[in-house]
């Protein structure tokens, strides 16, 4: 299962030709790092570092030539482009992502399509998990599965207070169809309803938070975005020498957090790995002058030293992944990240 998502942070001023920002009144100079996460195996299937006006919904079209049959991703609504999704489709492979409420929805009945007003539909809705088997797009109808949740009363209060708020500063009224989409999370997937019901939608798609964690440790212990040079060729310098460390960390931890569940069915805290790596800094930069037997066994012994210290604490509340297996039950016939998923 490959996320997208991609972190920025301000740049100095003399890297503006280079990394132009997003404008307005934030930094001249800006970076974005564009991560599509395996989540099974921890590791990256792509990372790149762009100028931060590049929006997502446009770096979609490079993420997407990642597309193989049955491979499955995961975009968040900054993503969204049914063009993009139309292409993982063609590829034979599966989509999630949230729904923009703007785009245009046929209902599918009697062969053929009628057009689908969300608001008035989920406004008379009763249950708390609804889907639809819906056409997508005013010229791509694309079939799809739309999967709406409906949120718990204080989130929905506080959308939309903050939609009366945003509304407020700009000049306009929320109009009240966009008040009634707030009280729902909305889907949309081809992933099929005999190997996702609704409710695995939702679990499934709760695990791309954890991209989080990893531009938390990024930024947090690995001091991404915490430059002090100001030069143009000093500050590319820094900033490469801190991508270096974030593979090599990540290409390290992959082997280490295998180990731990092999052999402890304990999971690996990605901080923790991130913070014990970091604490042997000074041995990491005189090894690396010294010959490959050398540097092969500081690193096995870095790696059997992280099996005993990075574990995730023991606690009883059920991760998002246990609770997704839990979701699947005793069902058979899943293609292969379904049943990877659910190991």
């Amino acid at each position: 299962m490959q996320i997208a998502d991609s972190t920025g942070f301000g740049l100095p001023a003399s890297l503006q030709a280079q990394f132009p920002g997003a404008g307005g009144s934030g930094s001249k100079a800006g970076a974005k790092i564009q991560l599509v996460w395996e989540y099974l195996s921890q590791t990256f299937d792509h990372l790149a570092l762009i100028p931060w006006n590049v929006p997502d919904n446009k770096y979609v079209d490079t993420v997407v030539e990642l597309a193989r049959p049955h491979s499955l991703f995961l975009f968040d609504l900054g993503y969204f482009k049914l063009a993009a999704f139309a292409q993982i489709v063609a590829a034979r492979a599966y989509f999630l992502s949230r729904l923009n409420h703007q785009t245009t929805l046929e209902e599918v009945g009697d062969g053929r399509g009628q057009p689908l007003d969300l608001p008035r539909c989920l406004a008379q809705e009763t249950r708390p998990l609804v889907e639809k088997s819906v056409l997508v797009g005013a010229r791509e109808r694309m079939a799809a599965r739309r999967v709406a949740v409906r949120m718990p009363e204080a989130i929905v209060h506080e959308r939309r207070r903050q939609a009366h708020a945003v509304a407020k500063q700009r000049g306009y009224t929320p109009a009240h169809a966009y008040l009634t989409l707030l009280a729902w999370n909305l889907f949309i997937t081809n992933v099929p309803a005999t190997v996702w019901p609704p409710q695995t939608v939702a679990l499934v798609y709760t695990l791309r938070w954890q991209v989080a964690l990893v531009f938390k440790a990024w930024k947090s212990h690995l001091h991404l975005a915490t430059l002090t040079t100001t030069t143009k060729n000093s500050t590319l310098c820094s900033l490469s020498g801190r991508l270096l460390l974030i593979v090599v960390t990540f290409a390290l931890g992959a082997p280490v957090r295998t180990t731990v569940w092999q052999k402890q069915q304990r999971e690996v805290s990605l901080i923790k790995l991130v913070r014990h790596f970091q604490a042997g800094a000074e041995q990491w930069f005189r090894v690396l002058f010294q010959s490959p037997p050398q540097l092969t066994t500081f690193l096995s012994q870095a790696c059997a030293a992280a099996e005993r210290l990075v574990r995730k604490a023991v606690r009883t509340r059920r991760t998002s992944a246990q609770r997704l297996r839990d979701s699947l039950g005793p069902q058979v016939d899943f293609f292969e990240p379904v049943l990877a998923l659910a190991a």
